[in-house]
């Protein structure tokens, strides 16, 4: 349900690592609601892309606002920020020493002030949304990397976010796994979350995306509905790029 009204604009972005332009001239515009999808190869800027929205990832030149605004600096505005944009990385980054619910409620307890118990009955509720409410008082360690991305995700849902970024939220797992997070992520999505979601499921990309974001050598190279875009890929690096992967 986009309201057509964007949420986060970048506008010619560019990033360098030394000599390597990983992102060059980036523009892009995510509706409220929108769920894009950004592939392409490795080393095509899709990660920095997605950690520069919530400046993770500083930028050389170009701006990025979030709801309206140009990105905070530093500071508590940038905390501010950084609470309004939920991050699910490849690896789980939860806390080792706190169990799960712990993970959970950390944030909204210490960030937004928010009541411990109110925080607990949330963060509780989001354990269950995603399908883990039974393993809220264990540890990180004694859950399968499919429950602790899942855990990530509710911890990340927990702040309240206006959007979600998730950067290959599934590259680190076994294959029996994917299928449980991309679950989680596709309910996300029809539920109307904002979401950009960089990864290599193809099929998350098909079926719960309303754009695909194709990049290559840090350009922006095709945006398009996903049935255009897998039925008729434009540019020659998209062709090349779907026939290697999707005749596996």
């Amino acid at each position: 349900m986009t309201t057509g009204e964007p949420l986060i604009v970048l506008d010619g972005v560019n990033k360098w690592f030394g000599p390597l332009h990983v992102l060059d001239d980036v523009s892009l515009s995510v509706g409220k609601g929108e769920v894009v999808v950004v592939i392409g190869p490795s080393g095509s800027g899709k990660s920095t892309l997605c950690r520069a929205i919530n400046r993770l990832e500083p930028i050389n030149s170009g701006t990025i606002t979030f709801d309206g605004r140009p990105l905070p600096a530093e500071g508590r505005e940038l905390a501010k920020l950084r609470s309004e944009v939920g991050m699910v990385f490849q690896s789980f980054n939860l806390f080792a020493h706190k169990t799960i619910l712990e993970n959970v409620t950390l944030g909204p307890v210490k960030v937004r002030k928010e009541k411990p118990a109110a925080a607990r009955e949330r963060g509780l509720a989001l354990l269950d949304r995603v399908g883990i409410a039974n393993q809220a008082d264990k540890y990180p360690a004694q859950l399968s990397g499919g429950q602790q991305q899942r855990a990530a995700i509710a911890r990340a849902l927990a702040m309240q976010p206006k959007a979600m970024l998730f950067d290959e939220p599934t590259s680190a797992l076994d294959p029996e796994m994917v299928g449980e997070v991309l679950d989680v992520m596709t309910s996300l999505a029809s539920e109307g979350m904002t979401m950009v979601v960089v990864t290599h499921e193809m099929g998350f990309a098909r079926h719960a995306a309303n754009r695909v974001i194709f990049m290559a050598d840090g350009k922006l190279v095709e945006d398009a509905s996903p049935t255009e875009f897998f039925a008729n890929p434009r540019s020659e690096r998209a062709r090349d790029f779907l026939s290697k992967i999707l005749t596996h």
